[in-house]
């Protein structure tokens, strides 16, 4: 009767054992789905705001020509009368 209980025992901590290893394989297989669940929604996340972003450039892109045109045309305004003021030094106010 004790060998009987004894293997009982020995089949059931074996049993359990490999329970045990099955639960912890699933954990590790939900954990590494999870991890590129969070990858995968990371990236569709980054390839819907590239529109946004292209969006927005283009709209900085607009007011910095503006400003570049402004700034080009000060500055040739500046050289002409700086070549006219040179021309002509002595009618210098």
């Amino acid at each position: 009767m004790i060998p009987l209980i004894v293997l009982v025992v020995i089949i059931a901590v074996v049993a359990f054992y490999f329970v045990g290893i099955y639960n912890h394989l699933i954990t590790l297989r939900n954990l590494y789905r999870n991890a590129f669940a969070q990858i995968d929604i990371q990236l569709k996340r980054r390839y819907d705001l590239i529109p946004n972003l292209v969006e927005a450039a283009k709209g900085y892109l607009a007011h910095e020509r503006g400003t570049l045109e402004a700034v080009i045309k000060a500055r040739n305004t500046a050289f002409d009368a700086s070549k006219i003021a040179a021309q002509s030094p002595g009618n210098a106010a």
